[in-house]
């Protein structure tokens, strides 16, 4: 009775708040109609942003370990599954899913069936079985199940290990998005908007932990959903006169085809992108001739900037010259690398549009099975990463029993498929909108939203069209957009009102945020309570405890925020290294432990060596970034799906270790029979 009285006075305070919400958004929008300035409704959505998840943040601050570590495992299954949801719907779903399908088609596709399908594998493998075991943190559960005749530190350790450094690539990647969206919406510099962004991340999680951060993300998950509806049932009444885009996607993807190929059929379209081939017949002309076309190359540019000082060119001009001779490769071996890079894009650049709706696209038989060999593999690591990532399984500590649990996953994707369903819709009706709206645009009336995007990252715009052909017309193979501004740009694209934008800035924050506040949480309770708590100071008090998770979690926050503001990848690259990394690492020794009694503190440790090793040796050979190349690639399967060589390496590394040395003692026995009794 009493968790029925807690549930309806949440569905009160939760209802309340949606209302209230509605009417600010309302009332914004008949202040822009009255012509209050663009820029305070910006500043305001932030603002009422960050001091509502601040608020929260205060009311419900704590010192108690169960309270701070897991909510008091009170949490109801539907509005843990709200949380979970939210934490869930990073910056990479809200911001980059609907970018990564607008620019691959349907091999973006792979996200979404990866992520929901870990779900499963999430309520089926391990969530009930968590909920059961009753600690705090997964390296707890390790070990715990892993402990042998020396103690349980070994694992333990190694399992902090992975859990900070799958988090931490992952909250990088969450931190980016809140720099993007924070220097969007106040104009201030990207690196500062990072630091802002972050001060609304730890009050939440600094004051009030665990349960701090559920009631936030609550509160997140309906602000996220409001502003991700609103702009793509505005499109779908555009494009298709129905405003309900996952029915209407239908047509929208057929009316985006017939566009297509008149595109591809334009003599313009053409004419460009034989200017890109020509771009990628001279960097192909330099590579053959290394090193000497180095040599000459390094010559001709100081060459020029000599030129330009002596002949009085304007200081702009030997800026320039200076910059572009500072970019020029270093030594033969950098020019392999980045001519080859530039030769690779201008190829792709060179290519015809290639159909959205078209699976696996190749220009021959092993291209196209390539494609479809790195479909699968990405799907795969996704959904095993899923089922293995730290800062989602230990939402499920945070119910009352299993049965709670079980509804919860249910819950969670239920609240995920809400959203899942209408990205593709989303990045259809975007896409179709530029390539009839956008293309054909003289270059003298670009819209304003262009040069706002462009302006955002200087150094990498995340916008770029160029009038190549110099025809003064905007042709589709002269836009370069970057995939994680679509959604935040969506609003300007359509033409919709000022007030969605900053709805989208908001949902998009909401989204970064509340999976941030879970990372840096999960980070610094697995060190305070699994190495500094349960190794260094076992008998410290609850409140030294507590005072230590704070203080790491400061710490860690400020670490990722320098990191993002180094820009290290784009967002739904970092996050597929963290769900390969979670896979490769976590997932053998987390379900082996519920599911096969044999399983071993030595086959733990080795399976999560070995599969760690596996996933970085693979990446370091094939990611350019790491010093890697493509050619050293197997089977074709690109670095972001290392995980599905790492996830057999570590499964066989636990089965043979543990085989081959003693079998665990009766008290791990009887543990997993503990945890799989209803």
């Amino acid at each position: 009775m009493p968790d029925k009285s807690f549930s309806r006075r949440l569905t009160g305070y939760y209802g309340w708040y949606t209302v209230g919400f509605v009417i600010f958004l309302l009332s914004l929008a008949i202040l822009e109609r009255e012509g209050f300035p663009r820029q305070w409704i910006g500043y305001m959505f932030m603002f009422s942003s960050i001091v509502l998840y601040a608020g929260i943040g205060v009311v419900s601050r704590t010192s108690d370990v169960p309270e701070y570590y897991v909510a008091g495992r009170r949490v109801p299954a539907l509005f843990n599954g709200m949380a979970t949801a939210a934490d869930w719907m990073s910056a990479a779903s809200f911001i980059s899913l609907a970018g990564g399908l607008y620019l691959m088609g349907f091999d973006g596709l792979a996200y979404i069936i990866g992520w929901t399908g870990g779900f499963c594998l999430v309520a089926l493998l391990i969530a009930p079985f968590l909920n059961k075991f009753g600690q705090y943190t997964i390296p707890d559960y390790l070990a715990m199940r892993y402990a042998g005749p020396k103690g349980c530190n070994a694992v333990r350790v190694l399992a902090v290990i992975a859990t900070v450094l799958v988090s931490f690539t992952y909250v990088v990647a969450q931190i980016y998005g809140v720099g993007l969206i924070t220097s969007r919406f106040t104009g201030v510099d990207f690196s500062v908007g990072i630091f802002l962004g972050l001060a609304s991340i730890l009050v939440c999680s600094f004051l009030g932990g665990m349960r701090a951060i559920t009631w936030t993300q609550v509160a997140q998950y309906i602000i996220i959903i409001i502003a991700y509806m609103i702009p793509v049932t505005w499109l779908s009444a555009k494009h298709t006169d129905f405003p309900i885009p996952q029915i209407a996607y239908g047509t929208a993807l057929s009316k985006l085809g017939e566009r297509e190929k008149e595109l591809n059929k334009d003599p313009k379209e053409q004419q460009v992108r034989a200017i890109f081939r020509q771009r990628a017949d001279e960097y192909d002309a330099r590579l053959k001739a290394l090193p000497k076309s180095w040599e000459d190359g390094r010559i001709e540019m100081r060459r020029q900037v000599d030129e330009l000082k002596r002949g009085n060119a304007s200081l702009i001009e030997i800026k320039a010259a200076m910059r572009e001779m500072a970019e020029y490769p270093q030594d033969p071996d950098e020019a392999q690398r980045k001519w080859s890079e530039a030769k690779a894009f201008n190829l792709a650049r060179a290519e015809p549009v290639t159909p959205h709706a078209q699976p696996f696209p190749g220009k021959d038989k092993a291209t196209s099975d390539a494609k479809r060999n790195n479909f699968l593999a990405l799907a795969f690591c996704l959904m095993l990463g899923t089922a293995a990532l730290p800062h989602i399984l230990v939402r499920f500590y945070t119910t009352p029993g299993v049965s709670a649990t079980r509804r919860s996953v249910f819950w969670t994707l239920f609240f995920i498929m809400l959203l899942y369903i209408t990205v593709p819709a989303l990045a259809v009706l975007v896409k179709y909108d530029i390539y009839t709206s956008l293309v054909g645009t003289p270059f003298s009336k670009l819209p304003a939203w262009v040069s706002y995007w462009a302006s955002v990252d200087k150094i990498n715009p995340l916008v770029s069209i160029t009038d190549l052909n110099k025809d003064g017309i905007v042709q589709l193979a002269e836009i370069a957009l970057d995939g994680d501004i679509v959604v935040l740009a969506t609003p300007e694209i359509a033409g919709l009102p000022y007030v969605i934008s900053g709805l989208i800035a908001a949902g998009g924050l909401a989204a970064a945020l509340s999976t941030a506040d879970g990372l840096l949480l999960t980070i610094s309770n697995a060190l305070s309570h699994d190495v500094y708590y349960k190794i260094v100071d076992p008998r410290a008090s609850t409140q030294k405890r507590v005072t230590i998770s704070k203080l790491l979690l400061l710490v860690v926050a400020l670490i990722a925020a320098y990191a993002a503001s180094l820009k290290p990848g784009d967002i739904l690259s970092m996050v597929g290294a963290a769900f390969s990394l979670a896979s490769s690492t976590l997932f053998p020794a987390l379900v082996l432990g519920v599911f096969w009694k044999r399983a071993n503190q030595q086959g733990a440790i080795a399976g999560m060596l070995v599969g760690f090793g596996m996933c970085i040796y693979y990446m370091l050979r094939t990611y350019p970034t790491l010093g890697g190349s493509a050619a050293n690639q197997w089977f074709s399967i690109a670095p972001i799906s290392a995980g599905v060589f790492g996830v057999p390496a570590g499964l066989l590394a636990v089965a043979v270790a543990s085989l081959l040395t003693a079998p665990p003692d009766q008290r791990s026995s009887a543990l997993v029979d503990h945890i799989r009794t209803p």
